[in-house]
């Protein structure tokens, strides 16, 4: 398995380069073989960036044509790369920290997505959705997880709120919150998720505000059950 900081910091040194090369949306990628020879690395640490490149909204990937740079859609905590467990960033903030934060956060802002989201917002939510239900991994799933939230989030068209959440989504890439994470994943969980996460874009595009509130607690509740040992 590859540690998350290691596909990240691959990832951006993919967007770093393609920015040195010129490369704007709608630029063709090199090929995974062309990136891991070019970046001293394995196929397979490059398709874990890719993948986290992916979920951002930061490339496309079409069958048969290549990857494809789309134009970024969140704002980072920080403006460029997060910070780690080791020097206090983001990253280092504890798990219950992250998620009581969450909890106060994220149900309160889904009145403001269910004013604000436009069809393209809904569009980034269904392509989310999808990446989640084809996740063929643990560590794939969480990508499209902190993505549809993050894209929910986005949703809300403030800039300052987005903001706020880039530092909850660089806190998620920490190695306490991934190993807390895949300890209590298991199949059945993740279906739930996938369940939790259909009921609330449902309800965001119902325009039902009381719904999508209720459906974020619930999902977050869950969430923390699993994730600190209690019932459920």
């Amino acid at each position: 398995m590859i540690p998350a900081d290691r596909g990240r910091r691959l990832a951006e040194e993919i967007l770093a380069g393609s920015q040195r090369a010129g490369l704007g949306p709608g630029s063709r990628l090199p090929t995974e073989r062309q990136l891991a020879a070019g970046l001293g690395a394995t196929r397979t640490t490059v398709r874990r960036a890719l993948a986290v490149l992916e979920a951002e909204g930061q490339i496309s990937r079409e069958v048969g044509r290549g990857t494809f740079l789309r134009d970024a859609r969140w704002p980072r905590a920080d403006g460029a790369g997060g910070g780690d467990d080791a020097d206090g960033g983001p990253a280092a903030f504890a798990p219950a920290d992250v998620m009581a934060i969450r909890q106060m956060l994220e149900p309160s802002a889904m009145r403001l997505v269910v004013a604000w989201a436009t069809a393209a917002d809904f569009a980034e939510m269904d392509r989310c959705l999808a990446g989640g239900k084809q996740a063929a991994s643990y560590d794939e799933f969480e990508l499209w997880d902190l993505a549809l939230h993050r894209c929910i989030v986005a949703a809300s068209h403030s800039p300052l709120l987005a903001r706020l959440y880039a530092v909850i989504g660089e806190a998620r890439h920490g190695q306490s919150w991934g190993e807390l994470k895949r300890r209590s994943a298991s199949r059945q969980r993740l279906r739930l998720y996938q369940a939790d996460h259909a009921e609330l874009v449902a309800a965001l595009r119902a325009r039902d505000a009381g719904r999508a509130v209720e459906a974020m607690r619930t999902h977050l509740a869950r969430v923390s059950s699993h994730l600190f040992g209690e019932a459920g």
